[in-house]
């Protein structure tokens, strides 16, 4: 079902055409399989689920120290879900992912494999991360038109109001394609908070946003994020790669009621 416009929203492109036909919001589903094999097993297991994009956690994989290996598993994904954008992601373990044994300029060599061999759509890089390294990031997607996700995680608690703008618009000043804000909420008002800087964001920015409020009390947002900008939630396929992801049946289901209850 295609969603109706909802002011401010931005929609995510891939190679500079809206994803799934402008359909909001986008769903995605986290790989976060340890070898090439128990990947294409996930990527087996999520295909008829539909999801509009597929993130690959490559801080999960066993051969990341492995530039060529990377690329080569990425290409077998692109045979796996031909016509569903994959998003490359690496999380590291300041911002709630698995420690790798490679150091921070090796993952910037890989994420730079990764865009000349043009086998992914989106990189996803955190701006906690040196500036120089993500110009580094930056450049490399850029002369292969992929769009580079900028992103922040907080695992512990959710920042004021005005920290939250503020990530919002490192993305942008950064030159992301897609700014990224998580956050986990410590009581209800903090899904408010995440919530409300986002409609603030998609009013006063030039890019697509993605928030979501983790955890059990977070979950609400992944329904109702699209109502207030969010132009991109997580569900779960095979695996879950953060706390509070629904499954994807049960996600698509929910924002569909929470879509026909906004727009009547």
């Amino acid at each position: 079902m295609r969603s109706r416009k909802i002011a401010g929203m931005k929609p995510i492109a891939i190679r500079g055409r809206p994803a799934a036909e402008g359909r909001l919001p986008l769903l995605c589903v986290p790989l976060i399989g340890a070898s090439r094999d128990a990947l294409l097993a996930e990527a087996a297991a999520v295909r008829g689920a539909a999801p509009d994009i597929v993130e690959w956690r490559v801080d999960y994989f066993g051969a990341i120290g492995d530039a060529g290996a990377v690329v080569e598993a990425a290409l077998a994904l692109r045979q796996a879900l031909p016509g569903v954008p994959l998003l490359f992601t690496r999380r590291s373990a300041r911002e709630g992912g698995q420690r790798v044994p490679i150091g921070e300029q090796a993952v910037v060599d890989v994420y730079a494999a990764v865009c000349e061999a043009d086998c992914v759509d989106l990189v996803d890089y955190e701006m906690c991360n040196e500036p120089a390294r993500i110009a580094a990031v930056r450049e490399a997607s850029r002369r292969r038109g992929i769009g580079l996700v900028c992103s922040y995680h907080n695992f512990e608690e959710t920042p004021p109001a005005e920290a939250l703008a503020a990530y919002f618009r490192r993305a942008q000043e950064l030159g992301g394609d897609v700014a990224k804000v998580a956050v986990m909420p410590t009581r209800r008002e903090d899904v408010l908070t995440l919530l409300s800087a986002t409609l603030r964001a998609s009013q006063s920015l030039e890019l697509p946003l993605i928030s979501i409020s983790m955890g059990e009390l977070g979950a609400l947002s992944r329904v109702v994020g699209f109502a207030f900008g969010s132009a991109l939630t997580f569900g779960v396929g095979a695996g879950a790669s953060a706390p509070g992801q629904m499954p994807l049946g049960e996600l698509r289901a929910s924002i569909e009621i929470a879509r026909k209850a906004l727009h009547g």
